[in-house]
């Protein structure tokens, strides 16, 4: 006789699902939440309780849930064209937003490479540095170099260059080595130093590794102003630039990872704008199709595009997706871009950006939080907190007191952030404000 089964959702999730970055065992406790739907900012569970989704669902949600025009924009290439192939073909979708990325670097970038995720992307420019080097006859230059604190995925290259060792050090015997320099994190200035010290540290060291070994590296793969997954570590956007020159200097690719940071996340489309320069190579996703459908996209100056161009096919980029360029991936990508020019949505972000942080300053004052910190619609902070125990637990009894209080909140460590999508009203505003002092009040048992 077969064994019946759960009928709740989350049981049967347990049952059938791995979720990700999860210790499973850890759901025997606390199961996960059964959403059924979402409005907004607001994420519905299955008994009809609500939470703003502080942390835009992983990053992605940029416009809200079941935003009209991006819902309107899917259904209507539904009934087009759901899926080719990009090799050999091309459809209206992957084009037209290959076209407006590019218009949105002044074409100093283009010639969009598709895939479906942010590690991919990464993947993609790592490889295409490499073999561009190789076609120009520079095969020795096969290194690379990240900056400690640094995050760029969970595929086998993608770690290589990533420095969180929670993902990391389980894999390390399966990983082609990487230089890794000290990180620009701000927070990590002495208190006799100002906020950019640390970055110049990086950019020295660096300069020191490229005149003595740049014949070797191949690209520098950098989060240009936050290092999210490294505690929303921040810089400046003149280590940017500095970083952008010495790379040019010592003939070494630049890769800008804006997987997190791109979209308008840190206050402009891209966070490199603010820096005044552009990479080698520019990686996007999340944010990109608005949290809809899988997409990444890797964007290239014309001298990289170029080197490839050859009647030799194994000099040819053959990376390949099965869903490169889905076009209802560039679909809603192309509705997120439309929403974000004819909304204003950079403008009105800068509005949002000062409400939320003028609401959050209690926290900026709370005796318990260190480093206080904001970039666009970025905020983070760090707990106070002396005890390992207490630490090492922080993040989950956080995340569950801010269930109670209906909010979606996901701390990394100690760091509690805010990356809520960009259409708060000023009483969500209030709320996400009120209630994340509330949350972290139990937390730190103030």
């Amino acid at each position: 006789m077969s064994q019946s089964l759960p009928t709740d959702l989350a049981s049967r999730s347990l049952r059938a699902v791995w979720h990700p970055c999860t210790q499973m065992q850890h759901h025997d406790e606390v199961p996960p939440l059964a959403l059924a739907s979402g409005q907004g900012a607001w994420l519905l569970d299955t008994d009809g309780r609500r939470y703003l989704d502080a942390v835009s669902s992983w990053w992605v949600n940029l416009l809200g849930h079941a935003h009209p025009r991006i819902n309107d924009a899917i259904k209507q290439q539904l009934d087009t064209l759901e899926h080719a192939m990009l090799a050999g073909f091309t459809h209206q979708p992957a084009v037209e937003l290959a076209e407006r990325l590019s218009a949105l670097t002044g074409h100093a970038l283009g010639h969009a490479f598709y895939a479906s995720d942010g590690a991919s992307a990464i993947e993609i420019a790592l490889k295409m540095s490499h073999h561009c080097w190789r076609n120009q006859g520079l095969p020795g230059k096969q290194r690379f170099v990240g900056f400690e604190r640094g995050y760029h995925g969970e595929t086998l290259g993608a770690l290589a260059v990533t420095d969180i060792a929670l993902f990391r050090r389980a894999y390390e015997p399966l990983l082609r080595s990487a230089q890794l320099l000290p990180s620009p994190d701000e927070r990590l200035a002495a208190p006799h130093e100002d906020a950019a010290a640390p970055a110049r540290r990086a950019l020295a060291a660096l300069d020191e590794l490229l005149q003595r070994e740049s014949h070797a590296i191949s690209a520098v793969v950098v989060e240009p102003l936050v290092q999210c997954a490294g505690g929303m570590a921040m810089h400046g956007p003149e280590f940017i630039a500095r970083l952008a020159a010495l790379c040019e200097a010592h003939q070494v690719h630049l890769i800008a990872d804006e997987i997190a940071v791109g979209c308008g996340r840190t206050g402009s489309f891209f966070a490199c704008e603010q820096a005044g320069v552009w990479p080698h190579m520019l990686c996007l996703s999340k944010g990109i199709s608005a949290g809809y459908l899988p997409l990444a996209v890797v964007l290239s100056r014309p001298a990289i595009y170029q080197a490839f161009h050859h009647p030799d096919l194994e000099r040819g980029f053959l990376h390949s997706h099965s869903y490169s360029g889905n076009p209802l991936a560039c679909r809603a990508a192309l509705a997120m871009l439309d929403v974000m020019e004819s909304e204003r949505v950079l403008e009105r972000n800068r509005r949002l950006a000062q409400s939320l942080t003028a609401a959050l300053q209690p926290l900026a004052r709370h005796p318990r939080v260190r480093h206080f910190r904001q970039r666009g619609m970025i905020w983070a902070f760090d707990a106070g907190i002396d005890d390992p125990a207490q630490r090492a637990t922080f993040a989950r009894r956080t995340s569950q007191l801010a269930l109670q209080q209906g909010l979606l909140l996901r701390p990394i460590g100690t760091t509690v952030y805010l990356m809520p999508p960009y259409v708060l009203d000023d009483d969500e505003v209030g709320l996400l404000a009120e209630r994340t002092v509330r949350v972290f009040d139990a937390a730190v048992g103030s």
